[in-house]
């Protein structure tokens, strides 16, 4: 492999394949960059234009997305990349996206580097460039600094990081934390990773101009199906950190009823 290779590690499962056929489409448009894609599902992955293909199964209690990510970044490494870009499947990188995170890898090479990120409407245009570029409107829980600007993140933004578009070099990924792989299902696997960097001296940093945009599918708010998670993977991350993530979703579930606090922890009611 040559130097400065980039590599873009994605997770999929088979509801977002086609989400996935568009990511690569996109990412192809410069040959040298490298795709690996961790196959989540219990499933066997269909064909994909990927350079690598992994298949890392659910566990006991869900998908195992801590475990696929880390599967898919030491792959990537052992391939020879220098630039490891990780997105969720359903995410189409921005034209810039890949040259800003290199650009902010050079600056910043010991920092993990968030970009910003738009969520589209149904029925955006996800293949032309200029239509991508016209329907950017990043979401507003983020910092998201002018374009090839930099900003690093302040010691309480920690949780503000997302796995759906983030980057850091080999080195960075080598040398810091890796994602609780004690996590199956949905929900809080990020979060951890966030404030394991924090404790471990990692800088966080906010790629302007990185912009990836993520294709419309529905989804519930809260997320009903994945209650049983949301209260196991957050009773883990509570007995770690001491508090609880997800208090938003677990405030919506308590008023419907379905969940409450008895003092010590969240429990179904």
């Amino acid at each position: 492999m040559t130097a400065g290779r980039r590599a873009v590690v994605t997770l999929c499962s088979a509801p977002r394949v086609d989400h996935l056929r568009r990511q690569l489409a996109a990412v192809r448009r410069d040959p040298s960059v490298l795709t690996v894609v961790v196959w989540v599902g219990a499933d066997e992955p269909p064909t994909l234009d990927a350079d690598e293909v992994l298949r890392v199964p659910p566990g006991p209690d869900g998908l195992r997305l801590a475990a696929a990510r880390n599967a898919g970044a030491d792959r990537a490494v052992a391939l020879g990349a220098d630039l490891l870009v990780l997105l969720d499947a359903d995410c189409v990188p921005g034209p810039a996206l890949l040259d800003r995170y290199a650009a902010a890898a050079a600056a910043h090479p010991g920092a993990v580097l968030c970009g910003p990120v738009t969520y589209l409407p149904p029925g955006a245009d996800v293949d032309d460039p200029a239509a991508l570029a016209a329907a950017t409107a990043p979401h507003a829980a983020r910092p998201a600094p002018a374009d090839g600007a930099v900003q690093l993140a302040g010691p309480d933004e920690h949780d503000l990081f997302w796995s759906l578009s983030f980057a850091l070099t080999a080195r960075c990924w080598a040398d810091g934390p890796r994602f609780d792989e004690g996590y199956e299902g949905y929900g809080g696997e990020d979060t951890d990773f966030g404030y394991a960097l924090r404790a471990a001296g990692v800088p966080l940093a906010w790629v302007g101009g990185a912009h990836a945009y993520h294709q419309h599918h529905p989804t519930s708010s809260p997320p009903w199906q994945h209650l049983d998670d949301v209260l196991r993977n957050g009773a883990r991350f509570a007995r770690r950190w001491g508090r609880w993530p997800m208090e938003g979703w677990l405030r919506a579930f308590a008023e419907a009823g379905a969940v409450r606090w008895d003092g010590g922890t969240w429990r179904r009611a």
